[in-house]
């Protein structure tokens, strides 16, 4: 299981910022949230690549039986993309480069917007 960090927003300070798994390996990135039978509020994924890219930051929505929230952040810690992915939809790729995807609950869509800066804090 991915060690946990949390996600904040250096632009808009939130009070409970996104606390996920930090997936850096292969199998992390691999199995990503597929399988899981629900994704409560306070969980997620953040998917690191080594750099950026639009197209090894895209994911699949094959064997996810919910949406998500989904984030894109460059290497310098900028959003650069958000969409709410919809449950067994084949692709969503950013818009721009990235080398993170975070995941999360669709309902904290509102956490984090295209252009805030965040920084990743062990917990």
């Amino acid at each position: 299981m991915p060690h946990p960090i949390f996600v904040n927003n250096l632009t808009k300070p939130l009070d409970h910022p996104a606390r996920v798994g930090y997936g850096d390996s292969f199998l992390s990135r691999l199995r990503g949230l597929m399988f899981r039978s629900r994704l409560a509020l306070d969980d997620g994924l953040l998917l690191v690549e080594k750099r950026n890219s639009r197209l090894d930051t895209s994911i699949h929505m094959f064997f996810v039986p919910f949406d998500l929230a989904v984030f894109w952040i460059n290497s310098d810690m900028i959003v650069v993309d958000k969409v709410i992915a919809k449950s067994w939809r084949p692709a969503y790729f950013p818009k721009a480069d990235a080398q993170f995807t975070l995941e999360i609950h669709p309902d904290r869509f509102g956490d984090y917007e295209i252009g805030d800066k965040v920084e990743f804090k062990h917990v």
